[in-house]
């Protein structure tokens, strides 16, 4: 127990000092396009169109035709 204490008094004091708030010209950069998890719901339509109209892949991953909107 006498062992475990430091480091559990350790570990709480980085995790206090590491909290700081973000800066208003630091925020560009968090809201920066590559710190997104996933696309918007816009960007998912416009995907979903330009691969179908492509032809490269079917929409929505199915079928893959010659472009032209052949089966």
């Amino acid at each position: 127990m006498k062992r475990k204490f430091p480091w559990i008094a350790i570990m709480c004091l980085i995790a206090i000092v590491s909290c700081k708030p973000v800066k208003e010209y630091q925020k560009m950069y968090l809201n920066d396009a590559d710190m997104e998890l996933s696309m918007r719901k816009g960007q998912k339509s416009e995907n979903n169109f330009e691969l179908y109209r492509e032809g490269s892949a079917g929409a929505n991953g199915g079928k893959s035709g010659g472009g032209c909107g052949c089966n």
